[in-house]
């Protein structure tokens, strides 16, 4: 296979960065074209690659690209998700090069989606291939690439509903997280959960000159601004009634093997240009972004944002709001108690709306599974060390629904690097990361056929 692999190179990322190009915006409907011929794109690039089936299932939203390669009905059936839907990459002047052209530079791929996901879904269709030119895949394998990740998967759920038989399988294989190190492999146990909304809070009927009155009106961007200061305490805790009541909490022990894994504050403080890190009160960092909930501001706007001065009161003021949920809270428990909690602390003098967006389940998978055992080993062969498993700060909502629906885990096996900016200008996945993923997925596979006997 490692031969397959080292003659096809060029062509394994030549590939790579044709798809790239084609801006799949899934959050903008200008790039509507563009997402359907990112599917098209994937899906001949899965018979290329030898599958038996690869077709698009039309959604009421963007199409959801399926191949299925069966070898043999009684062998175990591996299910590879992905995305191939993107982040917007605005701002576009922020970017070293333009998002949608790729470019190389010190073994690094640039580009908007290099590695979520197009780059580590990419790898599963590439090693399919290599298995097939070598006669060496041991399992069945179904492939199921959606385009609405980036928003939500709103139709995803009732796709995979609609098609529980033909997405049968017995696990699932999923590239959309991360490695510690490039010589510390890990693989992700768990994730958080998501709660999105956005909130509105609205003043008189009209924009109004601050100086006539000013003072008198309530303005509604002040307002918003104390409302969400208000939602954490000064040691980082979430005000919110009832917000921590199902929160999973770790015993010391489990704590103290989190934090072993290698980590530095300064290497971490440095690459971001800080000088200092923020929390909550009586957590590591470590802790912060993987079992701790959180709530952040991921937009806020109102007003005269123009060049120049516009000295007005405005009409109205708009936030976008997320919370990073852990084990035993649920999205739709949360979304009410900030609803209820954020409409009670409005003033007056304004009105409040929160409007729900999308959210999803955190989820935690055994380290004593058979998948586990064929990723471990998978990974440790092609990296010369034993994975350390880890805990994700990030969101993959679909995968509580996939266990629900079909009764299987999923199995987080990526291979992207916390330097590689996702969701940011100048997103990047390395070369490294790439063909090692190549090279490790059909180990998965080797391992988990054997472990199945």
């Amino acid at each position: 296979m490692q031969n397959y692999i080292e003659q096809n190179r060029d062509k394994f990322l030549n590939e790579l960065l044709d798809l790239l190009r084609i801006p799949s915006v899934s959050a903008d409907s200008k790039f509507k074209d563009d997402v359907r011929r990112a599917a098209e794109y994937v899906r001949d690039r899965i018979q290329e690659a030898g599958a038996d089936r690869a077709e698009i299932f039309e959604t009421p939203g963007h199409p959801i690209v399926y191949g299925e390669k069966i070898i043999d009905p009684a062998a175990p059936t591996v299910l590879i998700y992905g995305h191939y839907d993107v982040q917007p990459a605005d701002p576009y002047e922020l970017w070293d090069s333009p998002p949608f052209e790729p470019v190389i530079k010190n073994e690094r791929i640039y580009a908007r989606g290099a590695c979520d996901d197009k780059g580590q879904f990419y790898m599963h269709i590439k090693a399919l291939e290599t298995m097939l030119a070598t006669n060496s895949l041991t399992c069945n394998v179904k492939i199921m690439i959606e385009g609405e990740e980036e928003v939500g998967s709103d139709h995803l759920g009732q796709f995979v509903k609609e098609h529980a038989d033909m997405l049968k399988c017995d696990t699932i294989l999923i590239s959309d997280t991360s490695i510690i190190a490039n010589d510390v492999p890990s693989i992700e146990v768990g994730l958080r959960g998501l709660t999105y909304l956005e909130v509105e809070v609205v003043g008189a009927n009209r924009d109004l000159h601050s100086g006539v009155y000013g003072g008198a009106v309530a303005n509604p961007i002040n307002v918003l601004c104390e409302m969400i200061a208000s939602l954490k305490d000064e040691n980082g805790r979430i005000t919110i009634p009832g917000f921590y009541d199902n929160v999973l909490e770790l015993t010391e022990e489990e704590r103290k093997a989190m934090n072993e894994a290698p980590f530095s504050l300064d290497e971490y403080k440095k690459d971001l240009h800080i000088d200092d890190v923020a929390g909550e009160a009586g957590y590591t960092t470590i802790e912060r972004t993987s079992i701790r909930p959180t709530l952040d501001v991921n937009g806020i706007w109102g007003g005269y944002t123009g060049e120049g001065a516009k000295t007005v009161l405005p009409s109205k003021a708009h936030a976008k709001i997320s919370m990073r949920l852990v084990p035993n809270q649920t999205d739709k428990e949360i979304e009410a108690l900030f609803t209820k909690h954020f409409e009670s602390i409005a003033p007056a003098s304004v009105k409040v709306k929160v409007k729900p967006h999308h959210g999803g389940l955190p989820y935690v998978n055994p380290t004593d599974s058979v998948e586990y055992e064929a990723a471990s080993r998978a990974m440790e062969e092609s990296f010369g060390k034993k994975p350390i498993p880890t805990r994700g700060g990030g969101s993959i909502p679909i995968v509580a629904l996939f266990e629900q629906e079909l009764g299987v885990k999923s199995i987080l096996m990526g291979f992207g690097l916390d330097i590689d900016a996702l969701h940011s200008p100048n997103e990047s996945y390395g070369l490294f990361n790439y063909y090692k993923g190549i090279e490790t997925i059909p180990l998965f596979f080797k391992h988990y056929a054997e472990l199945k006997k």
